[in-house]
């Protein structure tokens, strides 16, 4: 199953901003987790249907309407998440 790990910067904690990516994920069908991390960005680990990633890679770019995203940077996933879509 494709995969993808994504770091998102900008003003996109304290904005809705895993909540809202756990909505978009859910709605794409795709398996995997937003969380914070202590340097200001988000993690979003997703897995499933290519064109399911590629649909939340452009979500992500936009974030929900009182993110400011500055910038998504992509790389391989290492992990499989387990199933459904979870925020931390």
């Amino acid at each position: 199953m494709p995969s993808a790990l994504f770091f998102v910067s900008g003003r996109v904690q304290g904005v809705f901003f895993r909540a809202s990516t756990r909505e978009q994920a859910l709605a794409l069908n795709l398996d995997g987790h937003a969380r914070n991390l202590p340097d200001g960005r988000v993690e979003v680990l997703a897995a499933g249907d290519q064109a399911a990633l590629e649909a939340l890679a452009r979500w992500l770019e936009r974030g929900p309407p009182a993110a400011r995203v500055a910038a998504v940077e992509r790389a391989e996933a290492r992990e499989a998440p387990a199933k459904g879509f979870r925020t931390a």
